[in-house]
């Protein structure tokens, strides 16, 4: 999935994570009621797409990233690009 691609149908993702709306949703801080109207076809907006594709796409856990962790990965990512591009090609592995 792409960086701000759309969603089409939020439920089936939730349903194959086998969770309630509840734990969907507020993994991404949306109430229970918010998603359901995403689910039943109401657009979501680009940060709420994107939060869903993080969380339950991409299985990023939002409350384990700091800003200095960003931080030091776009300096290594200018500063080496050959380091980072090696350390990103062996995280794709595991």
């Amino acid at each position: 999935m792409k960086l701000f691609e759309e969603i089409s149908n939020p439920r089936e993702i939730r349903r194959k994570l086998g969770l309630n709306q509840h734990d969907f949703w507020s993994k991404v801080g949306v109430t229970q009621s918010g998603g359901s109207r995403y689910e039943s076809g109401r657009n979501m907006p680009r940060p709420v797409r994107e939060l869903v594709r993080l969380v339950h796409i991409e299985h990023i856990d939002l409350t384990k990233i700091k800003k200095d962790d960003l931080i030091v990965a776009a300096m290594l990512k200018s500063q080496d690009p050959d380091l980072y591009k090696s350390l990103k090609k062996a995280a794709k592995a595991k």
